[in-house]
């Protein structure tokens, strides 16, 4: 019975190792260790492995400091040390063969490259320890019959020809003395033509150099080679892969004279190794991923999922009223619509995501990075449109439909049997539904998703329908309770819904890529009216404008702003650009190159929502703020006196002392407004002052005069 020892200091690598381990084979045992050290214990102990799969990166001892370790003790010589890292610089590799390891994996590891290299490692070394122990006994039969009796040869020779090894003896200058039946058939040179001759002559310069360099190792010390040698025999290199072993023969006086060689053909065995990973790996029929490592890529994607705080979607495709069509026509036909249904799914998937073949009529997709649920009916979507045309099978026209289940990690299930089963019960609720349709394992997935992908494909019209309008809300100063500038916001004129507020749709947006579009029409459209507003008389007011977060993923916003105040002829002190904080610090490089060119041009900056995101005082100081803003959450309740005046009161204390203006939103109650007052706040904005107006509502109460503190209060 085999026994694996893993290595590996977290948790969850450690469980997945020793469960692809346990699948190698039937009645494999492993021992799992979190500790390079206490592994090296128990070994010294008596712990016997048959193979080590070992982590490179450990903190109390790498993997190549463990190996030789292990390589150190006489019972771990010869045991194949698997090291599994992430890295792919040579250099770790290096270190790791240099100390004695016997093969590196990458990680995440792949499942079946893991098995097949496992279950070839475990091979050898069984064929290895058979070899030698045979060897061992060939040695000493022969060292104690050969030459006793004049009928002793001719025992042993029938002996020899028993044996499914290839054995064979030479003497000191490479001449055969002795070869088995096995032996002939594996070079297919005869024993006749053998005896006496040398390996040179029989199998060339180059393989007699390579065994006579071991045959002289053997003959010096007296003793068998350490470990096994793999050559190839003959000229068919590619099918002759051999594993051997050799051993000293000694003369009746203990001298040794001639060198024993047992080797097995190792060729057919790698062949139909690689003969069954191919069929683990692909399905036979379509080509497709089969089940197999559909499962062994999802476990892999849930674990990189967890760690990541990721979703993912696992659909399962079901074809309708498939049986019916295999029964009027012949396997053949069915067969040949397995195939095209596969072709054409394959062409709806990412690279990123796994298309599978479950059995027949079914497939599965392993959708990855997944922001949002919707995405996966998207993607069903797009999977049912693959049948809207006809299959042409064996000239016949088909008309085919697909019934879909849906199910995503981690809301679902975190397990691979779970998520399988799972989508194959959304699977039923879709046929259940009428077919030719999808449906989510929770119920209420399904009309949050139909919305979302109607939502995203209305969001994508819009822009190019000019269906976007902009309102701006007033900011007054408190102190002399004048209009000191105005927010530009954006809202959707949705042709049957009306005014959409931007909480419903700015998120989509952004990560459907709409962002970058729709915030320059945001600059441009309010830079434009507000030169004209400044053409009126309204220069000393302040445009505000919000950017999102991805604006900063790459640099170019700045020239975009700059190109913007240009053709509109609006001075760049006229603008004050409204930043997150998280917009600052996760893309801190590009944005702090960007805001640093912004303030030299003039424009000037403020950190929106103040409070409610990392509130570092070290980018503060460091980044060019003019003014931050704190967020409405804690305006709501500072007129109670609670947690939130303190958060309200540290805020603005903050700002004076960096010599920053503080503003505070949403504002709704006269309570709320005299509070910030007495608290120091220089400047308001929300409901209380004035909703968010229209262009045309704006100028008429501008023109009015109530744009003011003294009209709010009155």
């Amino acid at each position: 019975m085999a026994r694996v020892v893993v290595i590996d200091d977290r948790v969850t690598n450690r469980n997945i190792l020793t469960r692809l381990a346990l699948s190698v084979e039937e009645g494999l045992q492993v021992s799992a260790f979190a500790d390079a050290a206490e592994a090296l214990e128990r070994m010294r102990q008596g712990l016997q492995p048959d193979l080590i799969i070992t982590d490179f990166n450990m903190p109390e001892m790498d993997g190549a400091t463990f190996i030789r370790h292990a390589r150190s003790m006489p019972a771990l010589a010869d045991v194949p040390i698997v090291v599994i890292t992430v890295y792919e610089d040579r250099e770790y590799c290096y270190r790791a063969l240099e100390a004695g390891a016997t093969d590196f994996l990458l990680s995440p590891v792949d499942h079946l490259e893991f098995r097949a290299r496992a279950r070839n490692l475990l091979t050898l070394r069984r064929q290895r320890l058979l070899l030698e122990d045979r060897a061992s006994q060939l040695e000493q039969a022969l060292n104690t019959r050969f030459g006793r009796a004049p009928d002793e040869p001719a025992r042993l020779q029938t002996f020899l020809d028993a044996l499914p090894v290839a054995v064979c003896a030479v003497d000191p200058k490479g001449s055969f003395v002795f070869v088995n039946s096995a032996h002939e058939q594996l070079f297919g040179v005869s024993r006749d033509e053998l005896l006496g001759r040398t390996l040179a002559e029989v199998h060339g310069e180059d393989y007699a150099t390579r065994h006579q360099v071991l045959n002289e190792k053997v003959l010096e010390s007296g003793r068998p080679l350490a470990t096994p040698r793999y050559d190839a025999a003959g000229e068919d290199a590619a099918g002759r892969w051999l594993a051997m072993v050799k051993a000293p023969l000694s003369d009746q006086a203990g001298e040794v004279r001639q060198v024993l060689t047992v080797a097995m053909d190792l060729g057919e065995l790698r062949s139909a190794d690689a003969r069954e990973a191919e069929r683990e790996r692909s399905d036979l029929l379509t080509g497709l991923a089969s089940q197999r490592v559909f499962r062994d890529r999802l476990e892999q994607e849930i674990a990189r999922a967890r760690r990541q705080n990721e979703m993912l979607a696992v659909l399962h495709v079901d074809l309708d009223r498939f049986k019916g069509l295999n029964e009027a026509f012949d396997e053949a036909f069915g067969d040949g619509i397995l195939r095209a249904v596969g072709d054409r799914l394959a062409e709806r998937v990412r690279e990123t995501d796994m298309l599978a073949r479950l059995g027949s009529d079914e497939f599965a997709v392993l959708q990855t990075g997944l922001r949002r649920p919707d995405e996966a009916a998207e993607l069903s979507r797009r999977m049912g449109e693959a049948f809207a045309e006809p299959f042409m099978v064996g000239g016949q026209e088909v008309h085919l439909s697909a019934s879909i289940g849906i199910t995503i990690f981690p809301g679902d299930g975190r397990t691979v049997d779970t998520l399988l089963r799972n989508a194959d019960l959304a699977m039923y609720r879709a046929k259940a539904s009428g077919r030719d349709t999808y449906r989510f394992f929770a119920r209420e997935m399904n009309v949050a998703a139909r919305r979302a992908v109607t939502l995203e494909r209305e969001l994508r019209q819009a822009l190019a329908a000019d269906q976007f309008v902009l309102h701006y809300q007033p900011q007054l100063r408190l102190d002399t309770g004048r209009l000191i500038g105005m927010e530009a916001l954006i809202r959707w004129n949705h042709p049957a819904r009306g005014l959409i507020r931007p909480g419903e749709f700015i998120s989509l947006a952004e990560e459907i890529g709409l962002m970058a579009p729709m915030t320059a029409w945001v600059l441009q459209t309010a830079c434009r009216q507000h030169r004209q507003w400044r053409d009126g008389g309204l220069d000393e007011v302040q445009l505000s404008v919000n950017l999102s977060p991805v604006q900063f993923r790459e640099r170019g916003v700045e020239l975009m702003i700059e190109r913007v105040l240009s053709e509109s002829g609006l001075p760049p002190q006229s603008l004050d650009l409204e930043l997150t904080e998280n917009a600052v610090i996760e893309n801190s490089q590009t944005a702090s190159a960007s805001l640093r060119y912004l303030n030299r041009l003039g424009v000037s900056l403020s950190i929106d929502d103040f409070g409610t995101g990392y509130s570092s005082l070290s980018y503060v100081k460091r980044l060019p703020v003019q003014r931050l803003k704190i967020d409405q959450s804690f305006v709501q309740n500072v007129e109670q006196g609670a947690n939130d005046e303190l958060i309200v009161r540290a805020i603005i204390n903050l700002g004076h002392s960096l010599g920053l203006r503080v503003i505070a939103e949403g504002v709704e109650t006269r309570e709320q407004l005299e509070r910030l007052r007495r608290l120091g706040c220089d400047e308001v904005q929300g409901d209380f002052i004035a909703p968010p107006l229209d262009v045309r509502e704006f100028e008429r109460r501008l023109a009015e005069g109530s744009l003011c503190l003294q009209t709010v209060l009155q």
